[in-house]
């Protein structure tokens, strides 16, 4: 018996541009877009669409537009029903909400007082962070 797996990835995954194609084509992807704005009180699709970059990769916007991004792909596989999700640091926070144990507004406030947080942290204490793509 195979199961379904849904992992859900962490920070260094952004770009700007992200979500804008699914946006323009989904109504659930507009909806959910729309509703982090509210939300969140920022117009957090502008900064996935538009950027600038050094605007998007800070930490307390990156962390948010992540997870919405996640959520959205996720619902948009509602015809898959993965048996267990899991994610890899603030993917974890899509993985509660893709399994019920969060809302997703829930979720995303969480997540971007985690990123506000976390960005405070370092400018606090200076530190690098690097993300290996393609390997």
């Amino acid at each position: 018996m195979t199961e379904t797996a849904f992992i859900f990835p962490g920070q260094g995954s952004q770009y700007v541009g992200m979500g804008k194609d699914l946006y323009e084509k989904s109504d659930l992807a507009r909806s959910l877009f729309d509703n982090a704005d509210s939300v969140l009180g920022i117009e957090l699709s502008r900064i996935c669409f538009e950027g600038p970059e050094e605007l998007l990769r800070q930490t307390k916007n990156t962390q948010p537009a992540i997870f919405l991004h996640s959520v959205i792909i996720a619902k948009l596989f509602d015809r898959v029903s993965a048996g267990m999700a899991a994610g890899h640091s603030l993917g974890e926070y899509s993985a509660l909400v893709y399994a019920g144990a969060l809302t997703f507004e829930e979720g995303l406030r969480l997540v971007r007082l985690r990123g506000e947080l976390m960005q405070r942290a370092g400018e606090k204490e200076k530190g690098t962070m690097a993300a290996i793509v393609g390997l």
